[in-house]
């Protein structure tokens, strides 16, 4: 059976733990707020009604892409493809076309900041191997001026952010949301574990604190897994109508 995604890629391993999967979606979270393309999902109004569930399934259609067979995975894209059309559609415009690579350059972001938060550095040929799952991701929805290896996406990723990233009132109505969805303890566990995995200018535009308090306790949380005290910890982390959902992630690869 021939997959999306090869065994023995990182990428297998970096999306097939929850924990992992987590950091991607509180570094996403944050940064998605600040886009100024943001507004197109405030247009159907689903995302303010429940930021957390339309987050969180985005990650996990992602990750169900990455273990998928190939022509699967191909069904799937084309699907999110199809389901963005029609929201164009409706509303008589196009997203733009930076809009989409944003998105792309988050999940390549965070895939790697999330795995080397909570296990150890990627070297230079698994970065690439990382980008080139979600630049294949990116070719199939007929994304445009995609650079061709992770080291010529470094520069352009810098630029996007620089040129696509601002604080609105979405930004600010999109924070609030969370904290009512998810609870004062929950909403402040987010944003420290936002702080670790995003990069300076997000932290910059969302005047993030220098005060981390988190990461002295991700070492400690690293030594639980060995205990097999983490499911405890992420019941903790994550409203319980999502731990169905959420156990879901932890995939065998």
């Amino acid at each position: 059976m021939e997959y999306f995604v090869e065994e023995g890629n990182i990428v297998r391993t970096i999306w097939g733990k929850s924990d992992t999967i987590l950091f991607i979606f509180a570094g996403a979270s944050a940064e998605f707020a600040l886009n100024k393309a943001v507004d197109w999902l405030y247009f159907t109004g689903r995302l303010p009604a429940d930021p957390i569930g339309r987050l969180f399934s985005t990650v996990s259609y992602a990750r169900k892409i990455v273990f998928a067979e190939k022509q699967a995975a191909f069904k799937a894209i084309d699907t999110i493809t199809s389901i963005h059309q029609g929201v164009e559609k409706a509303r008589g415009a196009n997203i733009p076309a930076w809009a989409y690579r944003d998105v792309l350059f988050m999940l390549i972001h965070y895939s790697i900041a999330a795995y080397e938060l909570l296990e150890r550095k990627l070297t230079e040929q698994e970065k690439e191997e990382v980008y080139q799952v979600f630049l294949n991701m990116g070719t199939r929805m007929h994304i445009d001026e995609l650079p061709v290896s992770y080291k010529t996406w470094l520069p352009i990723r810098e630029a996007h952010m620089q040129q696509d990233l601002t604080l609105s009132k979405h930004s600010v109505d999109l924070f609030k949301q969370y904290k009512k969805h998810l609870g004062s303890f929950r909403y402040n566990v987010l944003l420290q574990g936002q702080k670790l995995v995003v990069p300076g200018q997000v932290s910059k535009l969302l005047n993030f604190s220098t005060i981390k308090w988190l990461a002295p306790i991700v070492p400690a949380y690293k030594f639980s897994r060995l205990l097999y005290l983490d499911p405890l910890v992420k019941s903790v982390l994550l409203p319980g109508k999502y731990s169905k959902e959420f156990k879901a992630l932890d995939q065998q690869v």
